[in-house]
C-alpha cells in the first residue's frame, strides 16, 4: 500500500485537509483493501496485538501463543495483513519479526477522518469528538408515524 499526498494526485487546488495539514493519506482502493483485511476477527486481533507491541513487534510464535492460533492459520492471516500493507516483517537471524506499518495505519486513519466534524479538524487541529460536531452534522430526529 503506497501512501501519497493528495497534491500529487489532485493538484494543488484540490488538496485534502489531511494532506494540507502534513498528514499522509491513502487512496480509496488501498483503504478498502486495508479495511477488508481488518474486517475479519482473527486478523483484527493480530493487528491490535501488534499495535500493542509497536515498535519492536512480535515473532509468529509469540503471536501464536498469545492468541492461541495454529501456525498455518496465523501464517495465512499474516499474509493477508501484509498484502493489505498493514504490517511489515524483518529478519533477525533465524527469526522473523512482524510489526505494524505505522505510516499506513496513520494514512488509513487520516483517510477515514478526513472530513471529521465537517472539515473543522484540519483548521482547529483538535481530535474529533462528540463536542465538536456542529448542528449541521447532527442526524435528523426520528420520524413519528401516524396511527391509522
Amino acid at each position: 500500500m503506497k501512501l501519497r499526498a493528495a497534491t500529487t494526485v489532485l493538484g494543488p487546488a484540490a488538496v485534502s485537509p489531511t494532506a494540507a495539514a502534513g498528514r499522509p493519506t491513502i487512496n480509496p482502493s488501498d483503504a478498502v483493501r486495508a479495511l477488508a483485511a481488518l474486517a475479519q476477527e482473527t486478523r483484527l486481533a493480530i493487528f491490535r496485538l501488534l499495535v500493542e507491541y509497536e515498535p519492536l513487534g512480535l515473532t509468529p510464535s509469540a503471536i501464536s501463543l498469545k492468541l492461541k492460533l495454529a501456525p498455518a492459520t496465523l501464517s495465512f492471516h499474516l499474509k493477508e495483513l501484509a498484502h493489505a500493507g498493514l504490517i511489515a516483517d524483518r529478519r533477525e537471524g533465524r527469526f522473523i519479526w512482524y510489526r505494524v506499518d505505522v505510516t499506513t495505519m496513520n494514512g488509513l486513519m487520516a483517510y477515514l477522518t478526513e472530513h471529521c466534524c465537517c472539515g473543522t479538524f484540519a483548521t482547529s487541529g483538535n481530535a474529533c469528538g462528540p463536542v465538536c460536531a456542529p448542528a449541521a452534522c447532527d442526524p435528523s430526529p426520528p420520524r413519528m408515524r401516524r396511527k391509522r
